[in-house]
């Protein structure tokens, strides 16, 4: 069993010990909740079969892990442990209490069909825990990370919508239409017609309240 009260305190711990959490070991949880697709079958393939994993951008960019702090990650376990945010008001971070439905600003919220680390369903309930009017939910029919790495262009893109926000995922789904495409050019749509007007960036970043703290890209957590 992945996720336990005993399980959550010993990855805990770990972390602690260590004082960040690998990319490399994020990456292995995260591969072990599809064990079947993320491991037995590269065991099958390449281990047993001595066959070359074939290129996949999307695998090569996933990848691309870094460290997450120690509290960080133990942050996220509470998160998990407590969900806070389905109970207003009964948790505090940072000296806030912890209650959605006071924000009010207008939300974009994107799920994965095939999402097997954040189920689209588990998105959707984001939409009955803000305060905000105006909700966007767009159901893009893909996994964890081809749903958002879903630039236009690509054949094979599919999306759901629906206008109406109602309080069951499933009666959203039972209305929604299907769209072939990008969610992107939406959100993009979605932005614009909440901005205001176009303004020079700036050529160098930071400023004298605000200093730049390093070079871009910036560093990662604990550098090897």
């Amino acid at each position: 069993q992945i996720v336990s009260d005993q399980s959550l305190e010993v990855a805990r711990k770990y972390s602690k010990r260590k004082g960040v959490l690998k990319g490399d070991d994020l990456a292995r949880m995260f591969a072990w909740m599809r064990p079947n697709d993320l491991v037995w079958n590269y065991v099958v393939n390449n281990y047993l079969m001595g066959e070359d994993p074939p290129p996949f951008d999307i695998l090569f960019w996933n990848n691309d892990s870094t460290n997450l702090p120690a509290q960080l990650h133990s942050d996220y376990l509470d998160m998990g442990l407590n969900q806070p945010f389905s109970h207003p008001g009964e948790f505090e971070v940072a000296g806030h209490a912890v209650d959605l439905s006071k924000v009010t600003a207008d939300a974009f919220v994107v799920g994965g069909l095939t999402d097997h680390i954040t189920p689209w369903k588990a998105c959707y309930r984001t939409t009955q825990l803000l305060g905000s009017e105006n909700v966007e939910f767009v159901l893009s029919s893909s996994g964890h990370i081809q749903s958002l790495l879903n630039p236009p262009g690509n054949p094979k893109a599919r999306m759901f919508r629906n206008s109406d926000i109602p309080a069951d995922a499933d009666t959203w789904a039972a209305q929604a239409k299907e769209e072939v495409g990008s969610w992107w050019p939406v959100w993009g749509q979605w932005l614009k017609d909440r901005s205001g007007t176009l303004k020079a960036a700036p050529r160098t970043c930071g400023n004298e309240t605000f200093p730049a703290l390093y070079e871009a890209p910036g560093r990662y957590v604990f550098d090897d």
